[in-house]
């Protein structure tokens, strides 16, 4: 550790003392970073962070981060609900000032209303990206 300390505040002040008598190696001043910069994330993420991240660059959303698109509840726009099963169950709140939910299962297929307020809902088969 010495060893070390010595050489480095040696090669800082440029004496160019090096230390062989030592036996130690000579200690370079210049570091592989200084000349790149840090690496982003993309350059240094690897495994299951580094496929999100590609499939966010390609505007995927792997994991539901981004706010979910509004659709109208209609037969014809019915509310997208992915799934990864055939069947997910569902809350709709539905008025506004409303405190209670409305719980129902959603089954893959044609779309299916609420039971309490008729907004359409249709389950669409979502794989996950691992």
């Amino acid at each position: 550790m010495a060893v070390a300390l010595v050489g480095r505040l040696c090669a800082l002040r440029g004496l160019g003392i090096g230390l062989s008598r030592l036996g130690a190696a000579r200690i370079a001043v210049v570091r592989p970073m200084a000349t790149s910069g840090v690496p982003t994330d993309e350059e240094q993420s690897t495994g299951l962070e580094r496929k999100t991240l590609q499939a966010m660059k390609k505007g995927m959303d792997p994991y539901s981060i981004f706010k979910p698109k509004e659709y109208a509840g209609t037969k014809e726009d019915p509310h997208i609900v992915p799934s990864i099963t055939e069947k997910r169950l569902v809350g709709c709140i539905c008025e506004e000032d409303n405190t209670a939910i409305v719980w129902f299962w959603l089954h893959s297929g044609s779309p299916q209303r609420c039971p309490s307020c008729g907004s359409h809902y249709k389950l669409e088969h979502h794989e996950l990206p691992h």
